[in-house]
């Protein structure tokens, strides 16, 4: 509809709408300079020690000296190589795996008490284990967040598989459908937001499972740094570190957002 269209009451509500957003973007952007100041006159003045907690211009300059090093790319790089690969074939495995569980109610069955005592182990503990079974590579960091993202994911997809609306199966089993056709005509397109979901929660659980990863086994990546820095007392590295996988998460999650939206397109 043309904007000329509009009543004055409609074009006054998206006049608030847009200064609501825009006040509520300044607010954060706000929060987050003022956290930042208030760091480093906090380390400048001495109320914090410094040695520990660093400050924003001491992790500024560590950041930059691992870029001109041309070292900050490459661990970056493998973090997020590592973090796409577990994310995308634990959300792969996991979805695969849970239509298996929807198609066949005895396997289901048989499965489902596995599938919760899995689910309470907690992943970590997993590490030690993927390192002596697969050594320090970067298959053992990928197994981490695979292990982490893939129980989530049958979990989420199988309960959103056995919540669509049965009279929907019904009728698509009245003219005749199969089950093949009531998995790819009902079941799939239905449990769509249950899947973007999944991959929500997935992206930062694969990104916690690689940096688990890291610490253990890699001698590259974001976690390898925050090891390093911690051994030997570079908080400054370490802040650095933990800044730029808060940029990563971030990254990954606005990805998924944006997967999201034109999903939601396509289906309008």
């Amino acid at each position: 509809m043309p904007r000329n269209n509009y009543s004055p009451e409609h074009l006054r509500y998206l006049q608030q709408r847009r200064l609501q957003a825009l006040c509520v973007r300044g607010a954060q952007f706000l929060l987050l300079i003022g956290f930042f100041l208030l760091w480093e006159t906090a380390a400048s003045r001495g109320w914090i020690n410094a040695f520990i907690f660093s400050q924003p211009s001491r992790v500024w300059a560590a950041t930059v000296r691992l870029a001109s090093e041309g070292q900050l790319w490459k661990h970056l790089g493998w973090t997020v190589w590592e973090t796409v690969l577990g994310f995308s074939v634990g959300t792969a495995a996991g979805i695969l795996i849970a239509v298996l569980l929807w198609w066949s109610t005895f396997v289901s069955q048989v499965m489902d008490p596995y599938i919760v005592v899995l689910n309470s182990i907690p992943k970590v503990a997993l590490g030690p284990i993927f390192v002596v079974w697969l050594g320090t590579t970067i298959t053992a960091v990928v197994a981490m967040a695979i292990s982490v993202s893939i129980i989530v994911t049958i979990m989420m997809m199988h309960t959103g598989f056995k919540e669509v609306d049965p009279n929907k199966i019904k009728l698509v089993r009245t003219f005749g459908g199969t089950k093949h056709q009531v998995l790819f005509k009902v079941i799939i397109p239905a449990s769509i937001p249950t899947m973007i979901g999944a991959l929500k929660v997935n992206v930062g659980l694969s990104l916690v499972g690689t940096i688990v990863g890291e610490f253990l086994a890699s001698k590259a990546g974001l976690g390898y740094l925050i090891v390093y820095g911690g051994q030997v007392f570079n908080m400054s590295l370490v802040m650095a570190s933990v800044l730029l996988l808060l940029v990563v998460s971030v990254i990954l999650y606005y990805g998924v957002t944006l997967l999201e939206q034109r999903v939601s397109r396509g289906r309008a």
